[in-house]
């Protein structure tokens, strides 16, 4: 399977009509690339917070929804007087992994029990 990469990202943000709007200005493309192969074999994961159509909570697994074609859910959740809207083109994507080895191996394991299958079954996925 080929990994996301910033090229891939950028088409999608310029050729698509992304209905929901971001309230993050930097995102990690390592999580969006596990995020995506875990959406590709099928594992489910939680819906994502929104506000009208500002996303709240589930940045990485929206873009990653886009490019796998995953429906993905999302659930009305409050806005804070911080939140604001930042256009999808101004948004970064940044190489560097937010994730270190302990909370990936952290998030593996609930994705794991949320989908009944074992650890080694979606580390299997990342390869």
């Amino acid at each position: 399977m080929e990994d996301i990469n910033i090229e891939k990202i950028k088409n999608l943000i310029e050729t698509s009509n992304l209905n929901l709007h971001s309230t993050h200005k930097t995102l990690c493309i390592p999580i969006i690339n596990r995020i995506y192969k875990k959406m590709i074999y099928g594992i489910q994961f939680d819906a994502i917070k929104v506000y009208d159509n500002l996303i709240i909570d589930g940045h990485h697994r929206y873009i990653s929804s886009l490019l796998a074609n995953y429906a993905l859910n999302d659930n009305s959740y409050p806005k804070t007087s911080a939140t604001i809207k930042c256009k999808w083109s101004k948004v970064e994507f940044t190489e560097e992994d937010w994730d270190t080895p302990a909370k990936i191996n952290r998030l593996n394991k609930k994705d794991a029990e949320f989908n009944n299958l074992s650890i080694d079954e979606i580390i299997s996925i990342l390869k």
